[in-house]
């Protein structure tokens, strides 16, 4: 009875000396806040672990967005036995030893396992393959947590055999609901009635976590010691920005559209400074970085286009390096956009092209396509004249053939036209006859009259 007390004694001790964050880890899968369409009534990963069905599964998503929590949850959902390891601690070892606890509780209860794997992605590839074939007997149940993108970090056939959850960054709403709890619960809370928050300093708490649900509990209870040694009992900006070494941006919707404005037309003007400047202002102001690749990736084709073609590959690369690496190191990913983009020579032929060919597709007669290049493939198309004089381009000098693409409609009409600036330029300025002849008339489709 002594040793019982003692060891409850002790637990409420450091139950109390827990940070914020761990203090009010959620008790339910309804405490669980910002991942609805995992965890929303009837979503699937709420439906499996309720009725206690999870089969090995990988959650993924950026830190303080709820994974630990929700494998801990399943343990309290689940009959099986729940074990849990560090990839950054754990070896095969460990691993070997929770296979053979699992083995013994089947044999003996007939109870399964779940085992979760912090930072599965830590294992290496003979690790993850010392995990497998127990994965597959169903010997034990994985929950994997990985902040890095399973497809680049885990084996295919540990992927293979699991399901795959995305837990995304908390919404803005549900982090301020983690605000209120910590200043109202009273048990598991900051423990002071009194205390209340600014809405400034609210704002930029929550600007400034980015998501992360621990970052914020953490800063919050930073900012809250800071209030209590100024005796005072309402939280401030100033102690936010303490809290955080960080001073706030103010940053409106307004100011959203206007900033992210300035940022695609000083790309466009070639000021790779005003770029740069622009983009250290979006990201100190926690703009979404995946918000800020999209628009370089969409600026690549729209105002680079066919002057310099490898702007799209290089604005896409680092898209998927803000997944990759994610911030703050991503930030030089998308700077080395800006510059890149900033200094391509400009073009907007592709963006003419393609709204002046919608144009006429929305107002002009579709016609049909030319006989010849229909599908000339299947028994009885030349019966019914598909594909009859159609001529194949590479058995033609220079892979051209002089032949029309189009209904008759639109056959006239011009769509790209190159700017002459970069490699936004035509093609080929000749097409040689079958005979050979430098002289031929018969000619590209680049040497055909463009008008403006």
């Amino acid at each position: 009875m002594g040793d019982d007390l003692f060891t409850a004694a002790t637990e409420e001790r450091l139950r109390r000396r827990a940070p914020l964050a761990a203090r009010l880890r959620p008790r339910s899968l309804d405490e669980v806040v910002g991942q609805q369409h995992l965890l929303g009534p009837g979503r699937p990963l709420r439906a499996l672990i309720e009725a206690d069905r999870l089969s090995s599964v990988i959650l993924w998503g950026p830190p303080g967005t709820g994974k630990t929590s929700v494998a801990r949850l399943t343990a309290h959902a689940t009959a099986q036995a729940f074990e849990a390891l560090s990839a950054v601690t754990a070896g095969v070892k460990d691993v070997r030893d929770v296979v053979e606890r699992a083995r013994d509780r089947l044999g003996q209860r007939g109870q399964g396992t779940i085992l979760f794997l912090d930072e599965v992605h830590r294992f290496n590839r003979t690790q993850q393959d010392a995990l497998l074939p127990h994965v597959e007997e169903g010997l034990v149940v994985l929950v994997g947590a990985t902040t890095e993108n399973p497809y680049f970090s885990l084996t295919a056939p540990l992927l293979s055999r699991s399901t795959l959850f995305r837990l995304e960054p908390v919404p803005a709403e549900a982090l301020r609901e983690l605000v209120a709890r910590a200043l109202t619960d009273r048990e598991r809370g900051l423990g002071d009635d009194e205390l209340s928050i600014s809405e400034d300093a609210m704002e930029h708490l929550v600007d400034r976590a980015e998501g992360d649900a621990r970052h914020l509990l953490t800063s919050l209870e930073v900012a809250a010691a800071l209030t209590c040694e100024s005796a005072t009992k309402e939280i401030s900006l100033e102690c936010a920005e303490a809290a955080l070494a960080a001073r706030a941006i103010q940053y409106g919707a307004d100011e959203h559209y206007d900033i992210i404005s300035a940022f695609i037309k000083s790309i466009r003007g070639s000021d790779a400074d005003a770029g740069l400047y622009w983009l250290a202002r979006m990201l100190e102001a926690g703009e979404d970085a995946r918000y800020v690749a999209r628009r370089l990736v969409i600026l690549a084709s729209e105002d680079v286009g066919m002057a310099d073609p490898l702007a799209l590959p290089l604005a896409m690369a680092a898209a998927q390096a803000v997944e990759f690496v994610g911030l703050p190191e991503a930030q030089l990913n998308l700077a080395h956009c800006v510059v890149y983009l900033a200094n391509c020579p400009k073009s907007n032929s592709v963006t003419l092209g393609i709204g002046a060919a919608t144009s006429d597709v929305r107002t002009l007669p579709t016609g049909v396509v030319p006989a010849h290049l229909k599908d000339g493939h299947y028994k009885g198309a030349s019966a019914l004249g598909h594909g009859v004089g159609y001529v194949y381009p590479h058995d033609r000098p220079g892979a051209w053939a002089e032949q029309e693409y189009r209904p008759e409609e639109v056959a006239s009409r011009i769509y790209w036209r190159p700017t002459g600036r970069g490699r936004d330029i035509a093609r080929l300025a000749t097409v040689e006859a079958a005979d050979g002849d430098p002289q031929s008339s018969r000619t590209g489709p680049e040497q055909r009259e463009v008008k403006s």
